[in-house]
Order: C-alpha cells, then structure tokens, then sequence
C-alpha cells in the first residue's frame, strides 16, 4: 500500500469527534516522556509542559496528543515513565476522567496500537509507595488517526501523528526501534545525534512534508500532524498541513489551539519580567485565523 492510500485508510477508518465554534481543542504531539535518564528529552521541558496543561485544563481544553506521548523505543517499561512523571499523568487522568482526553499513537508508542499494551500499562498504575494499582485512564482506546468533524459545516480535519508517510517509521519501526534503543540511545548519552530520525534528518523531515501536503492537496481535506517535530501554519489559500512541532524544542515547547472558531500556533516557554522575575508565558506564532475561512478554500 503506497503511503497516499494509507492516510486515506486512515482517514476512512477513523473515529469522529464532532466540534463547533464554541469548542476548545488543543493538539500536541512528540512529547517523548521518557524515564528521566540523560536519554530523556521531554526532561528539560516537564515544567512548560505541565504549565501549558494546566492552562489548557483551566480553560476547559479537550487535550488530543497526536503521537510520541511517551519514549517508548528508548524505553521498555511504561512503568517507568509514568513513575518518573507521575505529575504530569496526574493532570492528564483528569482529562480523562472529564471526557477530555483522546490518545494517538505515533511511532515511537507504536506499541500502544497493541490492545493488550494498551489494558496492561494504560487502565492503570502502580504506586510504589503504596503497593497498590490506582486507575489511570481505565478503558482508553489509543487511535491511529481522528477526525474533527465541523457540526456546522460538516467539514473534516483529519488528525495523524505524521509517520505514516515514512517508510522507516511505519514499515520498518521495529528495527528502527531496536537501532535507537541498543545503538543511538546509549550514542546519545555521548551528544551523538541519532541520524535516521526524523525529526534530526532535515531529508527525511522534507519527504514527510512532502507527502502529507500531496494528501491534502489530492483529498482536499485539512491535515494536522506531528512527526517531524517542525511547527507549519498555512496562509489561507495554500494547502492545508498543519504541524503541532514538539514539546522537545531547546527552551520551549508548541501547540496547535482550535478555539472558538479560531485556530492557532502558540510556543510555551521562559520569560522573564521587568524586575528579573522568571514565569512561563505563552506566545502566539500563527494565527489565530478563522477556521471558516479556511473550509472555504
């Protein structure tokens, strides 16, 4: 199957969930919690994460990470994630817990693709302190893609992480697992970069944009992804590829906002006020622009 009809599959097969300009919807991606090691690149950026999801709760967001939740070609054990970021699975556990809260797997958690994974490391957790399961986000189901179905205009934006336009990242990703887990991961621990990701390789980042803009261009549907780690936001009149970007930038993390009726690209990062003061604030890249004016194109 060429990787055209496998974002299509994707697209047919998907769940709905059904969204109005009174909405709110924030999407993130490549997250890549890790087991707080040296490995762990999410590490640097749990406090602009958590900052982020805290706002986004507050404000009554629906919370979508589209792929790359979790390091799990680096790491074995979920486990180990969740204890290490036990904070920030709380916050999420209470997105789920209000119905707002909705997983995609992308290729570094392929793995979650796998229901049995999914009931054995997701419904829920062990606390070591107390020696007990505590429920996480008990029933879960982890999608390969969603779809935002306008209730108005009936409009779809598909939702994808993105690496079903890689052949070494969907195909191939168990032995791309296995060179990043037992070769670059332990590389890494040295500053070698590991040259067959993605998101390092500016080639490969190139071929994925490339892909998912003929999709969009062919389907004539809007397309948010993750993926290749590099934010996008269109101008009106051009094709609709969305990317969300990471939230393993150096000092920052982005996220794509679709919020009544408004869309957005936005950073999250450090600032410091007149007086010395460091806090972390948010900044818009992109945006925000009507989505209607893009449902007319």
């Amino acid at each position: 199957m060429n990787k055209l009809k496998r974002i299509s599959k994707v697209f047919e097969s998907a769940d709905e969930i059904s969204f109005d300009d009174t909405s709110r919807i924030v999407l993130m991606s490549d997250i890549h919690r890790g087991d707080g090691s040296w490995a762990d690149d999410f590490s640097k950026n749990q406090n602009l994460y958590f900052a982020a999801l805290t706002h986004y709760y507050n404000e009554n967001y629906t919370y979508i990470e589209i792929g790359d939740g979790d390091e799990l070609w680096k790491n074995k054990k979920a486990s180990d994630i969740i204890y290490v970021h036990s904070d920030a699975f709380w916050l999420l556990s209470k997105f789920f817990n209000e119905g707002r809260l909705y997983l995609i797997f992308g290729n570094h958690d392929m793995c979650k693709k796998n229901d049995k994974f999914v009931k054995n490391n997701l419904y829920q957790y062990f606390d070591e302190r107390d020696k007990r399961y505590y429920p996480l986000f008990e029933n879960i189901k982890v999608h390969e893609g969603l779809v935002l179905r306008h209730s108005m205009t009936d409009h779809k934006i598909l939702l994808i992480h993105g690496h079903q336009a890689s052949f070494m990242d969907y195909e191939m990703w168990r032995l791309s697992r296995f060179l990043v887990r037992y070769l670059w991961r332990p590389l890494e621990l040295f500053g070698v970069n590991d040259p067959t990701s993605t998101a390092k390789n500016y080639h490969m980042k190139d071929a994925v944009e490339n892909k998912l803009t003929e999709w969009v261009i062919q389907e004539k549907h809007m397309l948010i992804a993750g993926h290749t780690h590099k934010p996008m936001f269109p101008e009106i009149g051009n094709p609709q590829y969305f990317n969300d970007g990471s939230s393993v930038h150096p000092r920052s993390i982005t996220a794509i906002e679709i919020a009544d009726g408004f869309i957005a690209l936005v950073k999250w990062n450090v600032k410091t006020k007149d007086d010395g003061t460091l806090f972390i604030g948010r900044e818009v890249l992109a945006g925000p622009r009507r989505l209607r004016d893009y449902f007319l194109i």
